[in-house]
């Protein structure tokens, strides 16, 4: 019997210690998890969500993104015209769903409210002569550390900015440190990259009231001052790193045009005596006293981004006549051009743009162009239509054929400012290896003068004659 009872004693020693141990490492696990930042998400997970319809769609990682890939830009990119090409298939997509991103905009939410079809968020944009790299946003964190980003302008460029807070989400949340309580006016944080995102509401990029909040359309009736810069966004732009501009769409709304104070003119105001223009009258004119006030600020050294305007895709009738966007599938580029009051704000931006990156690129400023209307003019598919509310909601709200559905076709301009940053750091990087190169080469032309001064005669004076001797 004393074995068998010293047998007993031993296993429950090895029970004791097995218990111990298995404390030890639940009691190590509860810290480890307590000590993790949750506003981090794991990004090698696959997130699994439910759309309206009740069935479960997974959100994929990124493809071959890992967090320690080599920022690098291929060698024909910087030859490549990114914004020409066409859309093509890309099953991977999306990489982020209304369940996972908490950045979407209600009325941008068409998972939520029951848009049917996903097709829309499976595309990709492929330039004619290049590739454009799926966006990776260890890469873009890692290109913006330390560093500050603005968007100015109005709803589309906040679709942006929510669609770029919904990608960067797979690696780490932002907090919000606002310092007013406008939603026109946020900022957000990344804690491990001590990066700001921050939005300036600035429909008309310059400055502006609104009388009267009806007017001839219903939309509101505004006094535009076309030759005064807009200080809610230009009195806080010194600290920024990079800036990404955006308007045109506000200018179709009824609106005075005053310089000097004076009335010039209007756009649908219905006065008597007061000259009617076409949109592009006021656009030009504030887009340039917008990149003029940029050029004219001696605190902002950052990169100043354009963004053209994404055409609207109403058909069957205006955006306030029964006017939608059904299309389930992009246009080739062949299938459709740009025409009309879209091809007119297009050519303004362009030739206000040039007009400004001259001007700026003699100040010392660096003005590029993110040319998306191309791109989006072949997107029919991706707006929210009737897909941003609830169908049995009370509310007036016309169908959506302006702004994005998130995730969808919004999401690639995250892939070309990703590119347009990998190009900037080229261009910096060639223009300091160039700068290094006149400094040595500075450096070696004194080193000649001082070898031409050692040879030059020196006059020494022997009584009353003179003797050239080299020294």
């Amino acid at each position: 019997m004393k074995p068998h009872g010293k047998n007993n004693n031993n296993q429950g020693s090895i029970i004791h210690g097995s218990t111990s141990k298995i404390l030890l490492i639940v009691t190590l696990t509860l810290i480890t998890l307590t000590l993790i930042p949750f506003h981090k998400l794991p990004p090698s997970l696959s997130t699994t969500t439910t759309t309206h319809s009740g069935d479960p769609t997974t959100v994929s990682p990124p493809p071959t993104h890992p967090a320690t890939a080599v920022i690098s830009v291929d060698d024909n990119h910087h030859k490549c015209d990114v914004f020409s090409g066409e859309w093509v298939p890309n099953p991977n997509a999306p990489y982020y769903h209304n369940a996972t991103c908490w950045a979407i905009h209600e009325h941008q939410n068409c998972e939520k409210y029951g848009r049917p079809d996903s097709d829309y968020m499976k595309w990709r944009w492929k330039p004619d002569e290049c590739d454009l790299q799926i966006f990776n946003p260890y890469q873009f964190l890692e290109i913006v550390r330390d560093k500050r980003l603005g968007f100015v302008g109005d709803s589309v460029g906040r679709n942006q900015m929510q669609s770029l807070i919904c990608m960067l989400s797979r690696v780490e949340y932002p907090i919000d440190v606002s310092t007013t309580k406008d939603d026109n006016f946020k900022r957000w944080y990344y804690v491990s990259y001590n990066f700001t995102l921050a939005t300036f509401w600035s429909p008309f990029l310059i400055k502006f009231n609104e009388p009267d909040t009806d007017g001839p359309t219903h939309t509101g009736l505004y006094n535009l001052y076309l030759d005064e810069i807009d200080e809610a966004w230009t009195n806080h732009i010194d600290e920024f790193n990079y800036l990404i501009l955006n308007g045109g769409h506000w200018f179709s709304r009824p609106s005075f045009y005053y310089e000097n104070h004076q009335v010039v003119g209007c756009k649908y105001c219905q006065k008597d005596n007061i000259t009617d223009y076409p949109m592009t009258f006021g656009y030009r004119k504030a887009l340039r006293t917008a990149l003029n006030g940029i050029i004219n600020r001696k605190g902002f050294k950052g990169v100043t981004i354009l963004r053209t305007f994404a055409p609207m895709h109403f058909e069957g009738g205006d955006w306030n006549k029964g006017g939608n966007c059904v299309r389930k599938k992009p246009f080739r580029s062949n299938e459709i051009r740009l025409e009309g009051s879209n091809l007119e704000l297009y050519v303004a931006q362009m030739e206000e743009f040039k007009w400004a990156e001259g001007k700026a690129k003699e100040n010392g400023l660096k003005f590029r162009l993110m040319d998306i209307t191309q791109p989006m003019l072949l997107r029919p598919d991706g707006h929210p239509s009737r897909y941003g509310h609830w169908p049995e909601e009370n509310v007036t709200l016309y169908n959506d054929c302006v702004h994005w559905c998130l995730p969808g076709p919004i999401d690639t301009w995250s892939d070309f400012l990703l590119h347009m940053l990998k190009m900037e750091g080229r261009r910096s990087a060639e223009e300091k290896k160039w700068q290094d190169r006149r400094l040595y080469l500075a450096i070696d032309l004194v080193d000649v003068e001082v070898r031409l001064v050692d040879l030059v005669p020196v006059v020494e004076n022997s009584g009353e004659e003179g003797r050239a001797t080299v020294g």
